[in-house]
């Protein structure tokens, strides 16, 4: 692939919900430009971008994508175009917001047959938070029951106004065969393979496509006060002057081109590639803000200026390593470049470089600003990660991700899985940083966190082939813990004597709850000697050695205040393990005749869905043994709902809300105290800790 000029380079990423075709678009656009002899597949599994196993088998994207090739536009120009595909499942969000961090515009492709749905109003809030210019392809016009006009009809009803249709089908659904350009006023008859010519206008879209044309042109020459002068005084404006205003509404997120078409029989495609470079923004449009010191900086995509690239995506590759895949924010990066990473500070040689298309590299020997590409064996690099000119640190502001929710608790099958877990487990995480692992020493489980159930049994099976690591899952156990019900006075004594020295310790203590979150206290009380100053020590130690060893129910005691007020020691046999001891037994003591109150963890739950749903996820929380304790309007008339709700119960509830909500609603969730578990519950709690402990 030949170097462009920056203002050349077109960075497309492809969004918009699971199922709307945009993997068969990019398909599509590879075979169109020539890059591939035909276009794959997702159905029969020989798609360019959809190559891994676990994504054939499920026939959707699991993974970012990418898919430069260069196009000649019908300007006369050669553009550089690397798309980057995404998955429309939520579970891979992640996916989504690495490519559009890197992204100059992102195209949503809607499924004429299905309309907007959910991930497409999600992903457009998050474009629009990003001030990225988008445009919308109307993917499927050939299947039954297309329907363009409603789909625009929901566009403008979902995202207000804005949408500027460019083209009317000609036929719709089985009999498609042509497009109705508006901007031209004319029909484009298409041929198999792709091609198409000009023909007269039909007379059934003829009407409609010159009120659409009016409309339209008006609508472009009011965001130009010239054109819209001429326009007045009864000028006929160019189809390249309408083109480079409307360019520059799409760069300032005011209009967003609505294209149509089928990736497969091929209608729409090269219009929809030449739109993207003629109307699309460039690198050299949009600068990106780094942070320098104290300051944000804005930095122009300069291919003479110093070097400074992006790392967006962290891919393990089976024979070349760890793969980073960057955008070069400005300079020119060459092969044996040295660069620092912002983080680490550690300097980076850039050994080999790469363009990716799939998984197939092709060897680049330097990269321009605005260009994606791809370098090897940068072990230190994570997806993040800036790496710039020595003595300039400046770096990327990347924003917050979302935090992993839903977990399995994983159980290495042999030893030699278990010997690799660790190592495994560290690059499947630099490839998908959403993926969080725990280990807890209570539940006695090492727990693997996704965004959702599909997020992560694709990690599990990607350990099991790329590493070789396989392992059984089970489900996550809870922490508890156990209180004292009441107050005890009690001795603690020991006494033995077996020749020699013996062991000789008696503390009286004052066992007694403490408020919930109070923890631990120890009060030392005691006068006259009875205890020697330096053993007294000892006796907390005792305690707190047993709190945390587990109560009556196996589990640590917490929220617990003892008072030793008096005791015995013998000059010879008493130490300070003799009064540890004395102390354990005096508690355990303690708790048998107090009582206990078995703990659960309860979460605060932050639930924003749509008003709608408010209702069903209110009463689904009380049916958790949750309370709301509280409602608040967030943007686009959702509600936010605060509710603190035990953590057993909501062990599953990514997967549950996301069924409950249509995959509308979002939440957050985070440890906020202890409770008491109901008495009903506390038999089916400890045979759960039995069963983690193995006993």
């Amino acid at each position: 692939m030949a170097d462009l000029a920056t203002e050349r380079v077109r960075n497309v990423v492809l969004v918009g919900h699971s199922g709307a075709g945009k993997t068969s678009l990019a398909d599509a656009l590879l075979a169109r430009s020539g890059v591939v002899p035909r276009a794959g597949r997702v159905d029969d599994g020989t798609s360019a971008l959809d190559t891994e196993p676990e994504a054939v088998k499920r026939k959707i994207s699991l993974s970012l994508g990418l898919a430069p090739f260069d196009w000649a536009a019908s300007d006369g120009a050669t553009y550089r175009v690397n798309l980057l595909d995404t998955p429309g499942y939520a579970d891979f969000e992640g996916e989504v917001d690495a490519a559009m961090s890197v992204a100059d515009l992102a195209v949503f492709v809607v499924s004429a047959v299905d309309g907007v749905e959910v991930a497409t109003e999600l992903l457009w809030r998050k474009a629009d938070q990003r001030r990225l210019p988008r445009m919308v392809f109307v993917n499927k016009e050939d299947k039954e029951r297309a329907d363009f006009h409603a789909v625009l009809a929901q566009l403008t009803a979902s995202f207000g106004s804005g949408f500027a249709p460019l083209e009317l089908p000609i036929g719709e659904a089985g009999s498609l065969h042509g497009i109705a350009d508006v901007l031209s006023e004319q029909a484009l008859e298409y041929e198999p393979g792709g091609t198409h010519h000009s023909e007269a206008m039909p007379a059934d879209v003829a009407d409609e496509e010159h009120r659409l044309h009016d409309s339209l042109v008006e609508e472009i020459v009011s965001g130009d006060d010239e054109q819209l002068e001429r326009y007045l005084s009864g000028d006929e404006l160019s189809v390249a002057e309408l083109e480079r205003t409307l360019r520059h509404e799409v760069l300032d997120c005011l209009e967003f081109p609505v294209l149509l078409g089928s990736a497969a029989t091929g209608v729409g495609i090269d219009r929809l590639a030449d739109f993207i470079c003629e109307l699309g923004p460039s690198p050299l449009d949009r600068p990106v803000s780094v942070i320098a010191g104290d300051d944000l900086v804005e930095v122009g995509a300069d291919k003479g200026a110093k070097p400074l690239l992006h790392v967006f995506k962290t891919i393990a590759d089976p024979f070349v390593g760890q793969l980073s895949v960057f955008k070069v924010l400005s300079g020119t990066v060459r092969a044996d470049d040295h660069l620092v990473n912002s983080r680490t500070g550690g300097d980076e040689r850039l050994h080999g470089l790469f363009s990716l298309r799939g998984k197939e590299q092709v060897p680049v020997t330097e990269v321009s600003a605005g260009d994606l590409a791809a370098v090897a064996k940068l072990t230190s690099v994570h997806t993040g990660d800036t790496l710039a000119p020595k003595g300039l640190p400046v770096r990327v502001d990347v924003p917050p991700m979302p935090v992993p929710q839903y977990g399995v608790a994983i159980v290495p099958r042999t030893q030699a899985d278990d010997d690799k877990l660790g190592s495994a487990i560290a690059r499947l995480q630099a490839e998908d940083p959403l993926l969080r692992v725990e280990r807890s020493d209570e539940t006695h489980q090492t727990v693997l966190r996704g965004l959702g159930d599909t997020h992560v049994a694709v990690a599990l099976e990607r350990l099991a082939r790329k590493f070789g690591v396989n392992v059984d899952t089970a489900p996550v156990k809870v922490a508890y813990r156990e209180t004292i019900a009441g107050r005890a006075d009690v001795e603690g004594k020991v006494k033995k004597q077996s020749g020699g020295h013996g062991q000789f310790a008696v503390a009286h203590m004052r066992v007694s709850p403490l408020q919930r979150g109070g923890g631990f206290s120890f009060v030392d009380s005691v006068v006259g000697g009875a205890i020697p100053r330096n053993l007294i020590p000892a006796v907390q130690k005792g305690v707190e050695e047993t709190m945390a060893t587990g109560g009556v129910h196996g589990f640590p005691v917490v929220d617990v205040q003892v008072e030793c007020y008096d005791g015995k020691y013998h000059s010879v046999d008493s130490s300070e393990m003799a009064f540890k001891t004395a102390a354990s037994v005096g508690l355990k003591e303690a708790l048998a005749t107090a009582g206990v109150m078995v703990l659960e963890p309860v979460s605060v739950l932050r639930v924003v869905v749509p008003a709608n749903h408010q209702g069903d996820v209110m009463g689904d929380i009380t049916t958790k043994r949750g309370r709301v304790i509280g409602t608040d309007t967030a943007d686009h008339g959702e509600q936010v709902i605060t509710a603190h709700v035990p953590t057993r119960e909501v062990q599953r509830y990514a997967v549950e809300l996301r069924s409950m909500t249509g995959g509308r609603g979002r939440f957050t969730m985070e440890h906020d105290h202890y409770d008491v578990l109901p008495s009903h519950l506390v038999d089916a709690a400890v045979l759960s800790h039995k069963e983690a402990l193995g006993t």
